[in-house]
């Protein structure tokens, strides 16, 4: 994956054409996060919305003339009688899209909303989606395209409060995800935890307000502020968790 990175940025550069890749998760974000020395050409990436966590790498060239955009499609799903419609989940969405012989890999997030879902996908595959992608569990749906200036996209989210030794990155997957400290260490050296989509595999690492942590397999949270200390000088802070 790290030599398709710098190829399609040789690609980009050579042809003087801006080359895109798929859709990539976590994972594969953090590896190209570590190629970026070795690229030919510069970047940007993109989900298709602020806060994407599947997003497409954007190789650009030095010299280019033209204006360009993602190939990103959204799509809006939403059930032809709200009355009989199941309470479908991100995983009813996406077993249904796949079923239809989709790779993930040509999708981005899915957002489950409480009257619609949206759907990111490659542009290509948007008219396919729109005419095929009928029913999801037993719920008959329609699906639409969405233009940007058209997204009602707000991410549910719930909040909470904690209280930590410190602002370690440990100690603050230790509070929002219940677990012990010597658990948090484990998570973290495996690789499983993400720091504004970046790979973070130092327990003491520190973690400022705002930042994005991603915790592979558990979800989303950002840590928002700390709002106070406790008698016994520990901090109270608060964080939200994306549903």
């Amino acid at each position: 994956m790290a030599k398709r990175f710098v190829d399609l940025s040789r690609q980009a550069q050579q042809k003087n054409i801006v080359v895109f890749s798929e859709f990539l998760n976590l994972n594969e974000l953090n590896i190209f996060s570590q190629e970026i020395s070795r690229l030919y050409s510069d970047y940007e990436i993109s989900g298709g919305y602020k806060l994407s966590e599947r997003q497409m790498i954007a190789f650009i060239p030095d010299a280019l003339c033209y204006t360009w955009n993602y190939p990103i499609s959204c799509l809006c799903i939403t059930p032809l009688n709200r009355k009989f419609a199941e309470e479908l989940t991100h995983r009813d969405v996406l077993g249904s899209i796949m079923n239809l012989g989709i790779e993930r890999s040509k999708l981005g997030d899915i957002l489950v909303g409480e009257k619609e879902i949206y759907v990111f996908c490659q542009e290509k595959l948007a008219p396919y989606l729109c005419s095929e992608l009928t029913r999801i569990r037993h719920t008959t749906i329609k699906v639409q395209p969405v233009l940007p200036d058209e997204l009602n996209i707000q991410l549910r989210t719930e909040h909470a409060e904690g209280i930590i030794s410190s602002n370690r990155l440990d100690s603050i997957i230790a509070c929002i995800c219940k677990i012990s400290r010597s658990q948090a260490n484990q998570w973290i050296k495996g690789g499983k935890i993400f720091l504004n989509n970046r790979e973070t595999i130092q327990p003491s690492a520190e973690c400022r307000p705002g930042e994005l942590i991603s915790v592979r397999s558990i979800g989303r949270f950002r840590f928002v502020e700390c709002i106070g200390e406790t008698r016994k000088g520990r901090l109270k802070i608060k964080y939200e968790k994306y549903i």
